[in-house]
């Protein structure tokens, strides 16, 4: 029988958290511990949360991501898990993320200042300034038209240095654009 874990009923307001995939067979024999009025169910452990969810990205007042598994599961509806350590507190005054960019799968995304893994390179920045950076950045990954004024030989390589500008200077798109 599972031993209910309760965790405090504020622990999620204003996080960021990135989930992993999980197969069903991680949650069979669990029961469900709360259940959202948009139907996301919630299953809590000793080591972490378990959310059973058809969307994903902002919610409420939190921003919980989901890393999807590899290949893709065909379900629209995903399982994904987090420690309780890797919810980390989010607003909108402090300078709490970092971009990273993928260049072989051709995606951005932003990270949160306490990741293990942040190498303190790139620039931090409100949660405003980063989602305007994104889109810029990907504005560049998907669309050709920004090229146009540019006397360059590889286009991707055009994007990744300019990219990588707008991930580790304050510099402006503008300023990029003029110094190239």
């Amino acid at each position: 029988m599972q031993k209910n874990f309760k965790p405090h009923p504020n622990s999620f307001k204003n996080t960021f958290c990135i989930f992993h995939e999980v197969l069903p067979e991680a949650i069979a024999g669990l029961k469900i511990q709360f259940e959202s009025k948009a139907g996301s169910t919630y299953y809590y452990t000793e080591a972490g949360m378990y959310r059973v969810s058809n969307h994903w990205g902002r919610l409420a007042n939190s921003k919980w991501r989901l890393v999807a598994m590899e290949p893709e599961t065909s379900s629209k509806t995903k399982i994904g898990f987090a420690n309780w350590n890797e919810f980390y507190p989010d607003n909108a005054e402090e300078k709490l993320y970092y971009i990273q960019a993928d260049y072989e799968k051709n995606t951005v995304n932003y990270q949160h200042v306490k990741n293990p893994e942040y190498d303190k390179k790139a620039i931090l920045r409100t949660s405003f300034e980063t989602t305007k950076r994104i889109k810029q950045i990907r504005n560049l990954q998907q669309l050709t038209s920004w090229a146009k004024h540019f006397d360059y030989e590889d286009i991707d390589e055009l994007r990744q240095q300019i990219i990588e500008e707008l991930i580790y200077t304050e510099k402006t798109l503008d300023e990029i654009k003029r110094e190239i």
